[in-house]
């Protein structure tokens, strides 16, 4: 599912068939991502986020369910904590941030070091010492807000605008390939300059865009895993 279709980024003025338009809307969502730190749409995740004060484990994404979490540990064989360990608040909920809490509770007498006997989870947590979890779930938003399908959709022409060599560009490029409107249609991926992650950029390119998007700023903790 794309943040905008093809016909609303025609409309605000992206050209080209419809495999060239979804490059253009594809380029536009992942500035959209870079900028606001946010996915608009259902998307599962691995993150690993610190634990802070009180078990308070805050989440980078709008989180949407949580199927584990464990600790980050030098032996990397840490059990997954079961879901009655901890709780998990969404801002999907009014009032609500997006977090694991970690609560500790219970035990499992078949897990070494969580027997009832032994403190059981809080009691293996605290002998763990871990200062991270690993997190895997479903984050995004459960639908594309209308101000980001708007945004999409003008990002997704003003990026293909910009991409558009002149005449004088293409006779000094022959290898520019360009159509009948002076739109580069030789779309190739890069592995060059590849990034781990997405970091924040500081604008979408688009000061339109950017403030359609203010409200949906998101300057949490980095993304590892994912998208």
């Amino acid at each position: 599912m794309a943040y905008c279709s093809v016909a609303e980024a025609r409309d605000k003025g992206a050209t080209g068939t419809d495999a060239e338009v979804a490059a253009w809307i594809a380029a536009a969502e992942e500035q959209i991502t870079r900028y606001t730190q946010q996915l608009f749409e259902p998307t599962d995740l691995v993150v690993v986020a610190d634990v802070g004060a009180g078990g308070l484990v805050i989440l980078p994404r709008r989180v949407r369910t949580v199927t584990s979490v464990a600790p980050v540990l030098a032996a990397d064989d840490a059990p997954s904590i079961p879901s009655s360990a901890y709780r998990v608040t969404s801002s999907d909920v009014l009032g609500q941030v997006d977090a694991v809490h970690m609560a500790w509770g219970g035990y499992n007498d078949l897990v070494v070091g969580a027997e009832s006997y032994n403190g059981g989870w809080q009691g293996l947590w605290q002998r763990w010492g871990a200062e991270q979890v690993t997190v895997v779930g479903e984050f995004g938003y459960a639908t594309v807000p209308l101000l980001v399908k708007q945004a999409c959709a003008l990002l997704a022409a003003d990026i293909q605008a910009k991409a558009a060599p002149s005449d004088a560009d293409a006779e000094q490029d022959p290898s520019l390939q360009v159509d009948d409107e002076g739109n580069n249609v030789a779309i190739e991926d890069s592995d060059e300059g590849t990034e781990e992650g997405v970091s924040p950029a500081a604008s979408t390119g688009s000061t339109q865009v950017d403030a359609l998007l203010v409200s949906y700023l998101n300057r949490g903790p980095s993304l590892i895993g994912g998208v």
